[in-house]
């Protein structure tokens, strides 16, 4: 029977062939439109790395003013980061797993070799859990040693990219590169890697820019390197000196933990809070008792990395693609119309109006995976025609505009509802005319 059906289906094809396009062009543009948003509100609401969620929490710590919120939305959380002073006691602890601390530093670049000229670049000065905690990928060489965090010891770890542009890809573990007037050894270089939304640190944005090369941690003291990434201050201090900053209350340290169980988990809060309980004796953290551990979903959500925009997008394209599905409608029923004596003979000949609605929904369900497949096709232009339009303002845009197969089978999926949602009315309607008015007319 659906063989049978099949071939009636693209006999009515081949007879209106113009409705047809019509149609299939209809559900093709609203499948387009939402896929391209969805595919943008995935990448920016998507938890990078699920496979850690009840292990992997951002530390926060309120040593905020007590006269105003760091954060006019939520005036009850507490600053996103850290002062340096409280990432460095944080790190003596040993109930996490991993402790991640880090901030973002700018540097020139140097790898001696000849026809390459030194560059600016963006570092991460982190400790060595970073690339253990988030997962990060290897390509050559790994971590450095827990010894090289506290030393700090002259080891870095360079990006694919940069390794590409000074080494031309080959494995450069060993090689030494100058940031400034520093020499750094190579220990590991890494493998394509750019979770999104850029999760671990969200100061400057949720479309991520990775950095180009990661140090040890205390090499941020040991040089005085000034933060790019985002400072908070509240305090009047008087600041004279990197040791004046590094004492300050200001905030511009990003700290995470990773914890083997919910027991570590739960240790860690209760230490935390003794260690913030501890300050306030020294009369710091005036405000009340206020620290939290965030998972993933968490963070996204505590820094809005999916805005009210974002979701308004969404419903504004789902809305373009009801438009669609009604003018699909109206088209179906003109198309089913134009052909309705062929119904009523088959009416005349025995055929059940059930047989009747199957055959036009057989009809109307192929045409929404044809415009599936083409709106999948609209959406791969569409989504190319945006990294093309914003590559020179934002390199770190084509992360959010690629579609994976999740995308993808959610698209085929819109497309058959959307067929069916647009293709029910127009099939019973045909199948509730009587047979004889049409054959009086032939």
């Amino acid at each position: 029977m659906l063989s049978y059906n099949l071939r009636l289906a693209f006999a009515s094809y081949r007879r209106n062939p113009t409705l047809t396009a019509l149609v299939a062009g209809a559900i093709a543009l609203g499948i387009a439109v939402c896929t391209i948003t969805l595919t943008l509100y995935h990448a920016l609401s998507n938890n990078p790395i699920w496979w850690k969620s009840d292990r992997l929490y951002a530390v926060t710590i309120d040593s905020w003013d007590p006269e105003r919120p760091d954060n006019d939305k939520h005036p009850e959380r507490p600053p996103p980061q850290l002062t340096y002073k409280d990432a460095l006691a944080l790190l003596k602890s040993d109930i996490p797993k991993h402790k991640v601390a880090m901030f973002k530093a700018e540097r020139v670049l140097d790898a001696g070799v000849a026809g390459v000229k030194p560059g600016r670049v963006h570092a991460r000065v982190t400790t060595g859990d970073f690339f253990r905690a988030f997962d990060v990928p290897f390509l050559y060489g790994g971590v450095w040693s827990a010894a090289a965090d506290h030393g700090p010891e002259p080891v870095a770890v360079i990006s694919k990219e940069v390794n590409q542009k000074y080494f031309g890809g080959v494995n450069s573990v060993g090689r030494t590169v100058r940031l400034n007037d520093r020499e750094f050894r190579i220990v590991g270089v890494l493998d394509t890697w750019q979770p999104t939304p850029s999760y671990f640190d969200l100061n400057n944005g949720t479309i991520p820019n990775m950095e180009d090369i990661y140090i040890p941690f205390l090499w941020g003291e040991a040089l005085e390197l000034p933060s790019s990434g985002n400072t908070n201050c509240w305090k009047s201090e008087e600041i004279n000196s990197f040791r004046d900053f590094a004492n300050s209350e200001c905030v511009w340290i990003q700290f995470w933990a990773e914890f083997s169980s919910k027991a570590d988990h739960d240790r860690f809060q209760s230490w935390l809070d003794g260690y913030v309980t501890d300050q306030k004796k020294l009369g710091r953290m005036p405000r009340p008792l206020n620290n939290h551990l965030y998972d993933v979903d968490e963070w996204l959500e505590f820094n809005d990395a999916v805005t009210t925009d974002n979701r308004v997008l969404v419903g504004l394209a789902f809305m373009f693609l009801a438009v669609c599905v009604v003018n699909t409608v109206g088209l179906l029923l003109a198309k089913f119309l134009s052909a309705a004596h062929l119904s009523g003979l088959r009416r005349a000949l025995g055929a059940s109006r059930r047989d009747i609605f199957q055959q036009h929904l057989v009809e109307v369900i192929v045409l929404g995976v044809v415009g599936g497949l083409l709106g999948l096709v609209l959406s791969a232009a569409g989504l190319w025609g945006l990294r093309v339009l914003f590559a020179n303002e934002f390199d770190q845009f084509s992360a959010l505009t690629h579609m994976d197969s999740a995308m993808m089978g959610m698209a085929v999926a819109l497309s058959l509802v959307a067929g069916l949602a647009a293709g029910i009315y127009p099939a019973w309607r045909i199948g509730r005319i009587q047979p004889a008015t049409y054959l009086k007319t032939q």
